[in-house]
């Protein structure tokens, strides 16, 4: 296997107080936002009619959201898409069907001769009740995703407590990348919610690997006198190199896409970037973290249980 560190002796474990604090503070304001301002849903979710116009000129957006007003629409979303040229208008649900919208939204944009010539690409048209069935399927998929993780590894590993950090960190990966579709007023679409099962499948991916090899050094004898911490420690130092090179292949690539890829798949690949970074992070400082304070604290609730019960005898 390529290393890139030779044999690391970081203390990344001694300094998890620390970054319990950073990840508050990044956690925290995820969820402010997610308060605040919420989630801004594609129309896959949210429902509603899509339709996307490139025109041959730059035209002003108050003149495009004037035009649509003559036929009732002026609370239009309007944005641009990719290029200058290019607008996607995001209009309110309405007892018409797709073609027939089309058609009003052409004749309205061709009255106003100023606006120039202009080509409808796309249309879509979600109802009400597909959009709620996504949104709530989307919740599933996630919520049986962790339950899933939760299972396998509290059978993998025979522990609980290994599970359920690795399940609390993957929601640290989830709340952390919501937060920053909110900041940023991005669209939570179907694409956005494939990157973020990935995130989760990478995330938890990745504390498996030292989960994995802590399972493995605690039956060595030279490990059997070492304090949980130390054991912890030692894992995520052997799996460094591993961890950096994965971690760095998938962000080199999510950046290209996130920058190259195109207009549709930039929150796709923003997403990615966002969830390599905190899913490499919280595999140190939130899984194998969670694990090592709650092991010293069932140690310690078990020695004081044993002292309780000499001294009864």
């Amino acid at each position: 296997m390529i290393e890139i560190f030779r044999n690391p002796n970081y203390d990344f474990i001694g300094k998890r107080k620390w970054a319990y604090l950073f990840s508050a503070l990044f956690t925290l304001a995820g969820l402010v936002s997610l308060a605040t301002q919420g989630l801004r849903y594609d129309i896959d979710f949210a429902g509603g009619a899509l339709i996307q116009v490139r025109f041959n000129e730059i035209p002003p957006v108050q003149k495009i959201r004037a035009a649509l007003a003559t036929i009732g629409y002026g609370e239009a979303i309007i944005q641009e898409f990719g290029e200058s040229r290019e607008f996607i208008v995001r209009l309110p649900l309405r007892a018409t069907s797709s073609e027939a919208l089309a058609k009003r939204v052409e004749g309205a944009l061709k009255a106003d001769a100023s606006l120039g010539g202009f080509e409808i690409r796309r249309v879509e048209f979600v109802g009400p009740q597909v959009g709620k069935e996504l949104q709530t399927d989307a919740m599933k998929a996630v919520v049986f995703a962790m339950i899933g993780m939760l299972l396998y590894i509290a059978w993998s590993f025979k522990s609980v407590r290994g599970g359920s950090a690795a399940v609390i960190a993957v929601i640290h990966d989830v709340v952390v990348c919501l937060g920053a579709i909110s900041l940023t007023h991005r669209e939570f679409s179907l694409p956005v919610l494939a990157a973020l099962l990935t995130v989760i499948g990478y995330s938890v991916n990745d504390t498996i690997v030292a989960y994995d090899r802590l399972r493995e050094n605690r039956s060595k004898p030279g490990q059997k006198n070492k304090a949980f911490a130390e054991q912890m420690n030692d894992a995520v130092n052997q799996t460094l190199s591993r961890t950096v090179l994965t971690s760095l292949t998938v962000f080199f690539s999510t950046v290209i896409l996130l920058f190259f890829g195109g207009k549709v798949l930039e929150d796709f690949a923003f997403v990615l970037v966002i969830g390599v970074i905190t899913g490499t992070y919280s595999t140190t400082y939130i899984a194998a973290a969670i694990m090592v304070d709650w092991t010293i604290w069932a140690q310690g609730r078990r020695r004081g249980h044993k002292k309780a019960v000499v001294k009864a005898s």
